[in-house]
This record gives structure tokens, C-alpha cells and sequence, in this order.
């Protein structure tokens, strides 16, 4: 599989605080994409499932993890690894929120079990508009488990789009969902 990043405390992609896990591949190449570095597979970034799930592991055993956002690059663009990661880190906890470029309809037939919420569709750069946990206004948030309706529901009506920065290896990487005015 190839994951570029594994972030913690993502506050600001989904309520409490997260594990982040950015994918590589994209095929959409979506203009004004906040990630176009993760289009492409890079083999500095392939791993194997176990090695990611020893970084999971050693993060939940020193830290108190709420949920998991996975994202990219389009994490479904590598599904049958995708599947393996969300099957694990369901045992962690049900809440996994998944961002994709793929619509919901065109997933029917996927197995999407232990994902709690999917934000789906392209992003358009056009549309914008401060959303809440989407960069655009076309996408849509589906609650796929219904025990994590009430908390969606008040996280969506109460926070608002913010940024985070980390600092990595290869300088500082910004969380969040940018407004389509943000410069790198």
C-alpha cells in the first residue's frame, strides 16, 4: 500500500482527536486539489499493512485516538488495501470518516462496512465555500453508521473549518480544509 502520512492529533477533520491517514493515488487530478503531491504512487511511501498498523498501535498506546479520518490522494483509488487498513482499525474504533472522490452511487457494490461517515465527489475548486469538513459544496457527507448520527449532527452544526499544521521530515504539512484563496 502506499500511505504518505500518518498525523496525530488531527483535530480538524472530524470531531475529537484523530489518527489521519493520507493515501497516495488520485487519479482525478482535481484543479486546485490541497494534496497534488499524493497523486502519484511514490515508492518512498509504500509500506506494508503491518508496518502501518505497528504506527497505529504505538500511537494508540500513548494517546487517547477518538477516530480515524483517511484521505489522500483518494484512499478507495487503492481499495483492496483500503479495505485491509478499515477492517483493523475498526477493532480501534467505529468511528472512520473517509473522504473520496468517488460518488456514493458509483461505490454501490463496495463493501464500505466499518466506514461511519463518507465525504464524497470531486472536489471543484469553483465551489468552494467554506463547507463544513468539505472543500467543496457538491460533495456530500453520508452517515453510514447510524450510532454516530447525534455526534455528526452536532460536530457539523457546531465547528467550523479550521487548519492545522504539523511539523514533519519534510517541513510542515497543513491540515484542514483550505479555502480556494489558500497559498502554499
Amino acid at each position: 500500500m502506499y500511505i504518505a502520512r500518518i498525523l496525530y492529533p488531527v483535530e480538524v477533520l472530524g470531531p475529537g482527536k484523530r489518527i489521519g491517514i493520507w493515501f497516495c493515488g488520485c487519479p482525478r487530478r482535481c484543479k486546485g486539489c490541497s494534496n497534488p503531491e499524493l497523486w502519484e504512487f511514490q515508492e518512498r511511501y509504500k509500506v506494508d499493512i503491518e508496518t502501518v498498523k505497528k504506527l497505529i498501535n504505538q500511537i494508540c498506546s500513548q494517546n487517547s485516538v477518538d477516530g480515524f479520518t483517511l484521505t489522500g490522494g483518494d484512499p478507495l483509488y487503492q481499495f483492496k488495501d483500503f479495505r485491509l487498513l478499515v477492517d483493523y482499525l475498526s477493532y480501534i474504533s467505529e468511528d472512520i470518516l473517509v473522504y473520496t472522490g468517488y460518488t456514493l452511487a458509483e461505490l454501490q457494490g463496495k463493501n464500505l462496512d466499518h466506514v461511519a461517515v463518507l465525504i464524497d465527489g470531486e472536489y471543484i475548486e469553483e465551489r468552494n465555500n467554506g463547507a463544513i469538513l468539505r472543500g467543496s459544496d457538491n460533495q456530500q457527507i453520508h452517515i453510514l453508521n447510524e450510532r454516530l448520527r447525534d455526534k455528526y449532527e452536532h460536530y457539523l452544526s457546531t465547528a467550523t473549518n479550521q487548519i492545522q499544521n504539523f511539523a514533519t521530515v519534510d517541513g510542515y504539512v497543513s491540515v484542514g480544509i483550505h479555502n480556494k484563496d489558500f497559498k502554499f
